[in-house]
């Protein structure tokens, strides 16, 4: 892996948009900077080997431009919510996409800022599922989030249907990113697969399901 100059050399790595602690996530992007060149598989199970199991390194391909960022416009996240009522969750959403803004504070690494968490969103899709554990049902929410600065992410999301569509969430949600991407032209039908653009090849790729 190659290094920075100067007194306190780092390696060169950067992520692009990676999910906060305590989010899961299935679709995370880095790029490394080799101090030659070598072959993306064997870069591939060198890396995956090194690492913990469930970490894995699924690909790697060669860098070109445009850069990473420029190639990732938006997040799918899959958001449980145990115990919470899937019409009160549809209530919530459609109150918070009629809104025109919704400001939410949030503490940045400059500060504590106001961001608008309605802005950003391209889709919001409730559903149903059986709970991952513990009986019953379990409310669903699919969010395609637009990356803007200050990110805005799905706590930010869940802030906001609390404040605008007065949702209450008993038991903390469980989110999971599952594609990062670009945008396609048309946003999914209601019963349609939620696809993002592949950012390492520009062709429509599915995000993965549940």
């Amino acid at each position: 892996m190659a290094y920075s100059a100067g007194f306190t050399p780092h390696p060169k790595v950067s992520y692009a948009g990676a999910a906060a602690t305590g989010v899961a996530s299935e679709a995370e992007y880095l790029e490394i900077a080799l101090a030659e060149r070598r072959e993306p598989e064997q870069v591939r199970a060198t890396l995956d080997a090194a690492l913990p199991p469930g970490l894995d390194i699924v690909e790697v391909v060669e860098a070109e431009p445009p850069g990473l960022a420029e190639r990732i416009e938006a997040s799918y996240w899959w958001v449980e919510a145990p115990e919470v009522p899937v019409e009160r969750l549809q209530g919530a959403v459609t109150a918070l996409l009629a809104a025109s803004e919704a400001p939410v504070d949030k503490l940045t690494k400059d500060g504590r800022r106001t961001v608008d968490a309605r802005a950003p969103i391209v889709h919001l899709r409730v559903s149903e599922s059986q709970q991952a554990a513990g009986p019953g049902r379990c409310a669903i929410l699919e969010a395609v989030v637009r990356h803007v600065t200050p990110a805005v992410r799905p706590d930010d999301v869940l802030t906001a249907l609390r404040q605008v569509g007065a949702l209450s969430t008993p038991v903390t949600p469980l989110v999971t990113r599952l594609a990062q991407g670009l945008l396609g032209d048309t946003p999914p039908a209601e019963q349609e697969q939620i696809r993002l653009l592949d950012p390492l090849r520009d062709a429509a790729a599915p995000a993965s399901s549940r």
